[in-house]
């Protein structure tokens, strides 16, 4: 469980840092991330409706950082 919370952190800094500059795989980032929340959650690592906030909270700051560059 520990190693799988540690990716999610990963993919969400991930995809946010590469909003943050531009990137051109934001949108495979953001995707990869999204899909590591939900496997946490089938998974039973996180709870569905925290799996739900995460990736709200992160599509919103990719989406803020986007439009900011």
């Amino acid at each position: 469980n520990k190693a799988v919370r540690s990716e999610l952190k990963s993919r969400t800094k991930s995809a946010i840092v590469a909003a943050e500059s531009g990137a051109d795989d934001v949108d495979e980032r953001l995707r990869a991330a999204v899909r590591r929340i939900d496997k946490a959650a089938s998974k039973g690592v996180i709870h569905k409706n925290q799996a739900a906030r995460r990736k709200a909270r992160l599509v919103a700051k990719v989406r803020a950082a986007s439009a900011e560059s």
